[in-house]
């Protein structure tokens, strides 16, 4: 993970997807999962993220969605609050589910609490991060698989091959999945 600005809510938000979508809910109230009103949005929150999962801070090749970060199951009313969005991967968010705040929030996140070990390709904490969020921090790996699962170190593997191959620079890598980059800087790996 890595720092994440807030993202400005766009202007038409609230008239296209705040208030359709609360008067829904109120004519929903048994409703599983609220209606899809924000999707035509998700390109300003994936811009606000430089098209980066707010989990994994790395470009989605498959895309992402939007996440709310505090679940509907559990905050209905927050359903339609842009403030409540967070872009990510398809995958973390289905993993993420209805964890709630136990995870780390993108928007808490400050540099340098997080790094990517080579050659593994593992996230890990720093100790940089304050002892108060080291708990969540912790969970967040666990609960999103984000130290070492499978499917993440996958993702991370096919940026570093293209870094590797010469198929993408040191400043693509940088853009598409910063803490490989600052992985391959500090181990020396710069290619010439």
């Amino acid at each position: 993970m890595i720092p994440v600005a807030k993202v400005k809510k766009p202007a038409k938000f609230d008239a296209e997807v705040k208030t359709p979508g609360n008067q829904w809910l109120k004519a929903n109230p048994n409703a599983k999962r609220p209606k899809t009103l924000w999707v035509p949005f998700t390109s300003a929150l994936a811009d606000g993220f430089a098209n980066r999962c707010g989990y994994a801070a790395m470009l989605d090749p498959t895309g992402g969605s939007v996440d709310h970060y505090l679940s509907f199951k559990n905050h209905r009313t927050l359903a339609y609050e842009w403030s409540n969005y967070r872009f990510a991967s398809n995958t973390l968010n289905s993993s993420k589910r209805n964890k709630d705040d136990t995870v780390l929030d993108p928007f808490e996140v400050k540099a340098g609490w997080f790094k990517i070990l080579l050659p593994s390709l593992q996230m890990v904490l720093t100790e940089a991060v304050p002892k108060s969020c080291r708990a969540k921090a912790e969970l967040t790996l666990k609960e999103l698989k984000l130290r070492d699962g499978e499917r993440i170190i996958k993702w991370r593997r096919s940026w570093y091959k293209l870094y590797l191959a010469g198929q993408l620079t040191l400043d693509g890598l940088q853009e598409v999945a910063p803490l490989i980059a600052d992985a391959v800087v500090a181990g020396g790996q710069v290619a010439k």
